[in-house]
Order: C-alpha cells, then structure tokens, then sequence
C-alpha cells in the first residue's frame, strides 16, 4: 500500500507524463506542473530535487509505460508472426497516441540526442531492449518454421521500428493517419512474402 507522500508523488508524474510528452524537455517549465496538479512549489520540490530530477523521473515513468503497454499488446499474439503483428497494429493510430502527444520513445530520442545525454542513454537503452525482443521474436519464428531463413531479424526489427517511428512523427505533422494505415499494411506483406 503506497503512503499519502508516494502516492502524491505518483500522482505529480502520472499528470506530468503527458505535459513533457506534448510540450517537451525543455518546453515544460515547473510552473507548468503545479498548475496541472494543482499543488504547491513546496509540495513539488518535496518530492524532486529540481527540474531535472522531475525530467528525468518523468520521462523514466513515459518510457515504462510506452513499453509495458507495447509488451502487453505483442503478447496478445498466439505465435511470434502473431506478436509481430500485434507490435505492428499498436500503432495503428498515430494521431491519438496512447499518451497524448506521439510515441514518447522518439520524442524523448529526437530532444535528448545533443541536449539530455542521461535521458539519451535512458531511451536508447528502451530502444535496444526493443529491438532486441523484436529480432528475438523473428528468430523464434524462423526456428518454429514460420518464416523463411531469407528473413534477417535484425535489419528487419530496425526496419519495423524506423518506418513506424518516422511515420507517426509524419502522420502527426501532417495531421492525417491515413499513410500510416498504408506503411502498417506494408510492413505486414512484407512479413507474409517471409512466411512459410
């Protein structure tokens, strides 16, 4: 059971996840967050040191529940050609993100790239833990007899995640899911033209 100071705490990330997401890093000010959860400076700087460590736990908090929800969509196939499909369908909506504002996996990657490197290494830790249960998946598919040896899990794991990512950032920008219900489909012929 969590105390009434954790579960504040929680409650101050929980609402902030979507700030950062939506605004950014260095786009959400302290000032912000206090008029999102409607508490006090004092109360905010009693559970974090100071902007950077709220950044840091927030994102750290974004990043966990992009990748559980991810996690719990791909197992909800039957097989690894059904969890790869599952993976590819979860971003089936770029517009309305299961956080609000896009994948915060590559919003967090895009910003932190030259400006946060403790946020850089927090994202690409995620995104290498995802590639790798990705081409694991593949190899297991391959092994099981569901694909052809001509598939390469790797630079098909990196493929799926790069048109996907790009494409949300598109779609958002553009204002319009409609390519990526092409790109998704794409990705899923090229699986089958693997399947055996």
């Amino acid at each position: 059971m969590m105390t009434k100071a954790e579960k504040t705490k929680q409650f101050i990330l929980e609402t902030a996840v979507p700030l950062y997401n939506e605004k950014g890093i260095s786009g959400v000010n302290i000032d912000d967050v206090l008029e999102a959860t409607k508490l006090t400076k004092g109360c905010l700087y009693g559970h974090f040191e100071n902007k950077e460590d709220l950044s840091e736990q927030v994102i750290d908090l974004a990043l966990k529940k992009v990748s559980e929800k991810i996690r719990e969509a791909v197992a909800k196939g039957k097989s690894p050609k059904g969890k790869l499909i599952a993976f590819i369908d979860f971003y089936k909506n770029p517009i309305d993100t299961f956080i609000s504002g896009g994948c915060p996996i590559f919003n967090t990657a895009v910003e932190s790239d030259d400006n946060y490197p403790v946020m850089k290494k927090k994202v690409a830790k995620v995104l290498r833990t995802g590639q790798e249960e990705l081409t694991s998946l593949l190899q297991e598919g391959i092994q099981i007899g569901e694909f052809s040896k001509d598939l390469d899990p790797v630079v098909f794991a990196f493929k799926m995640v790069a048109a996907i990512e790009g494409g949300i950032v598109m779609c958002r920008v553009m204002e319009t899911a409609k390519p990526m219900q092409g790109l998704l489909k794409s990705l899923k012929m090229e699986l089958e033209h693997y399947s055996l």
